[in-house]
């Protein structure tokens, strides 16, 4: 089976804890304080990884290679995600990730990038604990979409070029949205996947 997840924040992306971590585990979807439903049937595993502090959609499986064939950049799935960021970000900015930012250890690929429209920030759910707001430090909203999945990629890039990122959401794999499956609203819901939502996946 192939199911998506809407992953809360302050869940870690695995069913064990952490020694010392207070971040939850996907275990604890389906009881209080994540949205009711069930559980996540046993024997998935996570494909890939969101940090305990991001948030959005999340594929488990219980099928053997699927995790390389979605997650090596070869095969093309494009991940996009919606960043909060300190302070708005202009043209320059702008630029300077779309042609892809050198990071010390790596050098990021170009992304696919662009600032979002008031639809769109207003259709994502309040985020528990809510972003802590600044009065005299406005924040912005982009779209980043990116083949490459580096540890705290995108957080390591918006604050390279001088934005650093309060909340991420990420709402895409291949052609398969949040949105599209009914779950952008609703974190720690999931769905299992048919053949039409696997084929999007899938996508390049």
């Amino acid at each position: 089976m192939l199911l998506a997840l809407h992953k809360p924040y302050g869940v870690l992306s695995q069913f064990t804890p952490e020694p010392s971590s207070a971040w939850k585990t996907l275990a604890a979807l389906g009881a209080p304080p994540f949205a009711p439903g069930p559980r996540l049937p046993p024997g998935v595993y996570p494909l890939g990884r969101l940090d305990a502090d991001s948030e959005g959609l999340l594929l488990l499986s219980d099928e053997p290679g699927l995790n390389t064939r979605l997650l090596d950049p070869r095969h093309g799935h494009e991940r996009e995600y919606r960043v909060q960021v300190e302070r708005v970000p202009g043209p320059d900015a702008l630029a300077r990730l779309a042609a892809g930012v050198r990071l010390p250890d790596h050098a990021c690929a170009p992304v696919v990038v662009r600032t979002l429209s008031e639809t769109e920030i207003a259709s994502l759910p309040p985020r528990d604990p809510p972003v802590r707001y600044r009065k005299t430090v406005p924040d912005g909203w982009l779209s980043l979409a990116l083949h490459e999945g580096k540890n705290r990629q995108v957080r390591r890039m918006t604050a390279a070029v001088g934005h650093p990122t309060l909340r991420l959401v990420r709402v895409r794999i291949g052609r398969l949205t949040l949105a599209g499956l009914g779950l952008l609203e609703a974190p720690g819901t999931w769905k299992e996947l048919d053949a039409a939502a696997r084929a999007a996946v899938l996508a390049r």
